[in-house]
């Protein structure tokens, strides 16, 4: 399998959705998105590689290299966070206060 099938792959696991939903997110048919991520390996026509990169909030060159663009910052780092990130990202402002200022003074104390 090619880097860029592996990356696109595993980015759509990260984002937590399946191949019909996201094919449908970027406006193209799943069977198209199943050639790229199947052992034909190809490759998108640019336009569509682009919707792909956005939806996933990468850059192009990140899928098809597997380098990261210099002004973006590593997340894979943070994948370990996912799960934690999700949790909190529904919780209302004034609950997330509170635990800002713990996990910022435990930061402030390493």
């Amino acid at each position: 399998m090619s880097g860029f099938s592996q990356r696109l792959r595993s980015e759509i696991e990260y984002i937590g959705l399946n191949r019909k939903e996201f094919a449908a997110k970027i406006g193209i048919n799943k069977r198209a998105l199943d050639t790229y991520l199947g052992p034909q390996q190809s490759m998108p026509p640019a336009d569509t590689a682009v919707k792909i990169a956005a939806a996933l909030g990468l850059s192009v060159e990140y899928l098809v290299t597997g380098k990261e663009y210099q002004q973006k910052t590593d997340i894979s780092k943070y994948l370990q966070f996912k799960d934690l990130l999700d949790d909190l990202a529904v919780l209302p402002e004034e609950t997330l206060t509170p635990i800002k200022a713990v996990v910022k003074a435990f930061a402030e104390k390493k």
